[in-house]
This record gives C-alpha cells, sequence and structure tokens, in this order.
C-alpha cells in the first residue's frame, strides 16, 4: 500500500530534540545540567496558530497598564524567579488554563515554553519594566485572570443597548419630564388602537366577563357582504368564531347584548351565519333551531357534520355475538358491544377487510345495520308464535330483526309498497335464514282491507330524513316546506291503517310501534296526537327503552297530551346514534263506527263513508279508512270550486303581468270563447245532419 497524498504533502515528524526533553524536565522539577542549544525548527507554523498568536497579544497590549495609578494601588512589581511568578510579598502560582484547541497546545509547546526556559536559565533579572513587557506580550502559556475579564466585557447584548439608549434618552429629556410621559402616553394609545384593529380584521372576540363582543357589525359591512357573497368563499373561520360569540351572547343576553339590539337581531344573525357555515337552507336551519336551546342546536348541528358509527347486528338465528365477534377480530376487526342496552350489537371501529364481503357476512351470521333502527323492534318486542305486520319493511333489517326474537316461529308480514326495494328484501331475508316471513306488495294505507287482526305491528314511516343528515346531506337544501305539509298527511293515514289493522283482543298483543328517522314535531308529535284524537280506542304505553328523552306536550304554542311523555326522542348529539322518535300504542278496543271515516254532507248530516258494517262481537277489524272518490276524514284535502277559481284567476293575471301581457284581456276572452264554442256546436250539428241525409240517399238508392 503506497504513501496516501496527506504524508507526501507533509512529510515524516520530525524526530524530537533536546531542548523539549530538558523543558519537560525542568516542568517535573528534575536538575537539568547542560541543556543542548535547541535546533532550528523545519517545521512551518500553522496559520491557525499565527493568528491565535496575533490576537492573544493584541489582547494582551489592550489591558496592559499603562501606568501605576491605571494599575492599580496595590500594584507591585512582577519579577520572575526560578520559573514562579512574584508580586511583592504574596506568590502564588499561575493555574493553566485548559487549552482551548490543539493550535494553543501546539503553539504553548513552540514559542511559549522556550522563551520562558531560556529567560530562566539565563538568571539575569530584568528590571519592572522589562519584566511586564515581556510578560504582558507572551502568548497563552501564562493565564491571567484581567484578560478573562476583559474578554467579557467585549461581549455586547440587545438588552444591554436598550438599557443604554433608556439611559440616553433619560439623560437628553431629564429637563422635560412632562414631555417625556406625553410622548410615552401617545405611544401607548397607538399601540392599542393598533392592537384593537388587528382584533377586528381578524374577527377574534376575547372570552373575558363583561366584554360585548360586537356581532352584529355595521351596515356598511352588510353591503359590502352582499356584494361579495357571490364572488368570495366565505371565510369559515369567521363565521366560526362570530357563531360561537353570538351563543356566548344569546346565553347571557342580559349583561353581553350591545345596546338597542334586540335578541331577534342576534337570532337572524346567528341562523344566517348556521346557513352559511353548515350549507342549510334557511327553512330548514330555523326549523331546527327551534327544537333546542341555542347551545344545544350547535352542538346538533355539530353532530351532523359526523358520521355515526359502524354498527351491525348479530343473526341469533344462526350465530352467538361472542362467536361472530371473535371470529370478526380474527379477520382484523376492531369492535366492541354496541352498550349495555343490546345484546345483539357491535360497534365496528376498523376493519381490514369489507364488512360486506366477508365470509360470515355472506353466510348470514350479521347485517349492518345502524343502531337507531334496533330501537323500534326493542319497544314493540314481538314474541313468540304472534301474527306480527312490518307495513315499511325494505331493507329487511327491521324484519330479520324481528324474526329473530319470535325465534323463526309465528308470521311476518313484510310489506312494501316499492317492488324495487323489495327485491333487496327478499334477497335479506334468505341470507339471514328468516323462515316465518311473507313478503308482499301493497299500499300500505290499503292494509286494513287486505288483511288485519295483527297482534303487533310495526310501522317506520316515511319520512323527511331530518334525523340522519350525516348520512345524506342533501337533505339540508333538498327540504322545503310543502315536504313538511305533504309528508304528515301520508303518516297521519299510515298510522290510522295500522291501528285499524291490530287486533284488539289479542292475549299477548294488541301493540303498535310508530317511528321515524326525523326529529320534526311535524312528523312526529302532531301524527301522534292526531291519530290519538281520531282514535279514542288507544292510548300511548311505556316503550320500554333505557333511554332517550322525552316527547313534546307543547311547542311553540301548540299543547300535546300529556301522555306524550312516554314517547323517546333519540338525537345524534346525545346519544352517538341516528335521530329517531319512537311511540308505541295500545289498541284497547274496535274502533267506534263514527270514527271511521265520517264525513259531512251538504245538510251537515254525519254519515260513514264505509259500506263494511261493523258488528261489535268480531275479533278482526278489517273496516277501511279512506274510499276512492271520497274525501279525507278530516276535511284536510277538501276542495271550494268557487275559492279555487278566484285563486287560479288571480295567478293567470300576475304570470300575464310578469309577461308584460293585459291581465284585462282574460274579462275580454271568457265571452267571445263561450261564442265560439257555441258556433262550433252548431256547425257540428250541421254537418251531423247533412251526414244523415246522405245516409239516407244511400239507402233509398240502394
Amino acid at each position: 500500500m503506497g504513501v496516501g497524498r496527506r504524508m507526501q504533502k507533509q512529510g515524516p515528524p520530525e524526530p524530537l530534540s533536546e531542548a523539549h526533553y530538558a523543558n519537560l524536565k525542568r516542568k517535573k522539577g528534575i536538575p537539568v545540567d547542560d541543556a543542548p542549544a535547541e535546533f532550528p525548527s523545519s517545521k512551518k507554523p500553522r496559520r491557525g496558530s499565527q493568528a491565535a498568536i496575533k490576537a492573544n497579544k493584541a489582547r494582551a497590549e489592550a489591558s496592559k497598564p499603562t501606568s501605576k495609578q491605571a494599575k492599580g494601588a496595590n500594584w507591585e512589581p512582577i519579577a520572575l524567579k526560578d520559573g514562579k511568578k512574584t508580586a511583592g510579598s504574596k506568590s502564588k502560582k499561575a493555574p493553566a488554563p485548559a487549552p482551548e484547541s490543539g493550535s494553543d497546545v501546539e503553539m504553548d509547546d513552540e514559542f511559549g515554553a522556550s522563551d520562558l526556559d531560556q529567560a530562566i536559565g539565563s538568571g539575569d533579572e530584568m528590571d519592572v519594566a522589562k519584566a511586564g513587557d515581556e510578560f504582558f506580550a507572551s502568548d497563552d502559556s501564562v493565564y491571567d485572570s484581567d484578560q478573562d475579564a476583559a474578554k467579557k466585557e467585549t461581549f455586547v447584548f440587545s438588552d444591554d443597548e436598550d438599557e443604554d439608549d433608556e439611559d440616553r434618552e433619560e439623560k437628553l429629556t431629564a429637563a422635560n419630564i412632562e414631555g417625556l410621559s406625553k410622548k410615552l402616553d401617545d405611544k401607548l394609545a397607538e399601540e392599542a388602537a393598533d392592537n384593537e384593529a388587528e382584533l377586528r380584521d381578524g374577527a377574534l372576540q376575547t372570552n373575558i366577563d363583561g366584554d360585548k363582543p360586537n356581532v352584529l357589525g355595521d351596515d356598511d359591512d352588510d353591503k359590502i357582504s352582499s356584494k361579495t357573497k357571490n364572488l368570495l368563499a366565505p371565510d369559515l373561520q369567521m363565521l366560526r368564531t362570530r357563531i360561537t360569540e353570538t351563543i356566548r351572547v344569546l346565553e347571557d343576553f342580559s349583561n353581553l347584548a350591545e345596546e338597542g339590539q334586540s335578541r331577534a337581531e342576534y337570532t337572524s344573525q346567528l341562523l344566517k351565519d348556521v346557513c352559511a357555515y353548515y350549507g342549510y337552507n334557511e327553512f330548514l336551519a330555523e326549523k331546527l333551531m327551534n327544537l333546542f336551546p341555542v347551545r344545544e342546536a350547535f352542538a346538533f348541528f355539530e353532530a351532523n357534520e359526523s358520521a355515526r358509527p359502524v354498527v351491525i347486528r348479530t343473526n341469533t338465528l344462526r350465530t352467538h355475538r361472542r362467536d361472530l365477534a371473535q371470529s370478526l377480530i380474527n379477520r382484523g376487526v376492531t369492535l366492541e358491544p354496541v352498550g349495555k342496552w343490546s345484546k345483539v350489537g357491535l360497534q365496528v371501529f376498523d376493519s381490514n377487510v369489507p364488512l360486506g364481503a366477508t365470509p360470515e357476512y355472506l353466510a348470514g351470521h350479521y347485517i349492518l345495520q345502524a343502531a337507531s333502527s334496533f330501537l323500534p323492534v326493542m319497544a314493540l318486542c314481538p314474541r313468540e308464535n304472534e301474527r306480527v305486520l312490518d307495513m315499511a319493511a325494505a331493507p329487511g333489517g327491521k324484519t330479520t330483526h324481528m324474526a329473530a326474537l319470535m325465534k323463526n316461529t309465528g308470521v311476518i308480514f313484510a310489506n312494501d309498497p316499492s317492488k324495487s326495494r323489495s327485491k333487496g328484501l327478499i334477497g335479506n331475508i334468505h341470507r339471514l335464514g328468516a323462515r316465518n316471513t311473507i313478503v308482499c306488495n301493497h299500499d300500505a294505507r290499503d292494509f286494513p282491507r287486505v288483511m288485519g287482526g295483527f297482534d303487533r305491528v310495526l310501522l317506520d314511516a316515511p319520512c323527511s330524513g331530518t334525523g340522519v343528515i350525516a348520512k345524506d346531506p342533501s337533505v339540508k337544501t333538498n327540504r322545503d316546506e310543502k315536504d313538511f305539509q305533504v309528508l304528515p298527511h301520508t303518516q297521519k293515514q299510515l298510522l290510522l291503517a295500522a291501528i285499524d289493522s291490530v287486533n284488539h283482543a289479542s292475549k299477548t298483543g294488541g301493540y303498535l310501534v310508530y317511528s321515524t328517522c326525523s326529529v320534526a314535531v311535524e312528523e312526529n308529535e302532531q301524527v301522534v296526537a292526531y291519530a290519538l284524537s281520531r282514535r279514542p280506542n288507544v292510548k300511548l304505553v311505556e316503550t320500554g327503552l333505557p333511554f332517550g328523552k322525552e316527547g313534546f306536550t307543547s311547542f311553540m304554542g301548540k299543547e300535546f297530551p300529556p301522555s306524550l311523555k312516554m314517547t323517546r326522542r333519540f338525537y345524534p348529539h346525545l346519544y352517538n346514534v341516528d335521530g329517531f322518535f319512537v311511540a308505541k300504542f295500545q289498541k284497547t278496543g274496535p274502533t267506534p263506527p263514527n270514527a271511521i271515516m265520517a264525513s259531512k254532507d251538504k245538510n251537515n248530516n254525519a254519515k260513514p263513508r264505509s259500506s263494511t258494517a261493523i258488528d261489535e262481537n268480531t275479533v278482526v277489524d278489517k273496516t277501511p279508512i279512506t274510499e276512492e272518490g271520497d274525501s279525507d276524514e278530516d276535511g284536510f284535502a277538501e276542495f271550494d270550486d268557487d275559492e279555487d277559481k278566484e285563486y287560479m284567476i288571480r295567478a293567470k293575471r300576475n304570470a300575464m303581468r310578469r309577461r308584460g301581457l293585459d291581465p284585462k284581456a282574460l274579462n275580454r276572452m271568457a265571452p267571445t270563447n263561450g261564442k265560439e264554442s257555441e258556433k262550433k256546436g252548431k256547425v257540428v250539428e250541421k254537418k251531423g245532419k247533412v251526414v244523415e241525409k246522405k245516409g239516407k240517399e244511400a239507402n233509398k238508392k240502394a
């Protein structure tokens, strides 16, 4: 292996000289007789060493005293004797400092030690001035505490500069203290104004007690925002901050509200911010906000932005929950029981496999079902060997749950008006092994005429879906006032049909459960109160559910029966389940004849609209509630032709005005249209007579 480039450049190290060994002996205190002359070293000094020597000499000259007075009153001449430094009568050995770098150590060996040894070996005593010059001009081989102090003094910090500036200002303005204080006050006021402007620009509000946040803003800001709302996206951080501040004001309105601002103005501002931040239309946002206090409404909107946990229901017809949980855990699924209130639910947190394609799913060991869908079946609590009706069964989660509770005994009629949805219902029934279920496709409102006398009936009515906004965000913008008029009317018809389908004389049953996935009062409490008023042979009973909030007995000026406290409401922000409503009825007797589709004729005489005779001794209640061509029993959809005609004419006139036409033309067209129709009738009659004449002539010729 050849010589490296580093060795070629530097060459081999030089042999140690005798002077080096003599110096080492002197340091150890060993006497040296004859010190040979030191051979000149051919080693080139390093650049770093020369720079260090120059820096040390410069510091030494800077710290060198010029006179006795500058050196101090107790300063005495320094003499070097026998390798020791003496100052007056006191003799103290100088401590050897730790070398800072390799270059300093080498410098001490090459220069400092040899020079000092030569001075000692000569034995000549130097005078005071010469000794001081050579001492302070020497390198770092001799440590001096004054040099360290000088080094420390050379460092300058920013704090020291600020203190010097303050002292300088005090010296400059000591004669004018009033002017200085005024200047400081102006400076502080300017800083406070800048801070306030920064807070206002960033829409940051403090939460200090007694602070009145400026939530409503100025009219100019509203104009600017109205001009730019179609061009720029809303500042979500600003909206959220304003929402929280508005809620804080509304909770403590007397202390935090601004002067001259009413609660309605704050509520209107909060409604606008909620619509902009969460994406609701104004109608639905206002309807949902009226259900809760302000703080709870905000929690409800927040809960709708996050999805509910994934829950599966164990099919006890094929397996047990413990065995199913162990099988899924072995496949990499993280789960736990959904809660103490359910014995078949499992909540899934994470899964390495798709839950809808596992062998356990295909074998019918479980079904993907929301936790809130367990509640209606738990409230109905069907028993073995009973006759049960599910009026809106698709996709089959509740139907198969009832089959599992009945242990495949009795019979379940699973009805759904949609043929396409019935296909999925049939598939789930076969996969889960429900052998006591009959699938039918009828309008549920016709079901009392199709079949009646059920021990228990489950009605999970179609609704607006305001409780499952997390699953279907389109509800935020798709629902309007018309939906909350049409859907409750359909729900009332379905509930009356369900009541009439229940057998009041059942030994084990006679129960009906009404549920919706909505939180609107129009679809829940109002429908239940309507059914209680129209069917006096039913009453509300306890649902038997271990949790849930009580239903409303009064809402925005509307009063409901006190028994509605037994209904249950479920909210996503309270129980981490979908929004749901559950009410349980018990039928105590047959439906009275005067309560079945009674309507008034022109003479205000009440007569039954159903031709079916009702026998009080019959067990099955098969009386229909609707017939084609007849109006509803409550007069909800009755029409007045004369009144409707006025509305139609008014609407036509408004439409003509919008198109730029003269609405008075309608009055001119009415008589002319009548005359034209009469003329056309006469022409047709004449043509008919001509045809008859031609026919007779043809017969004569024949």
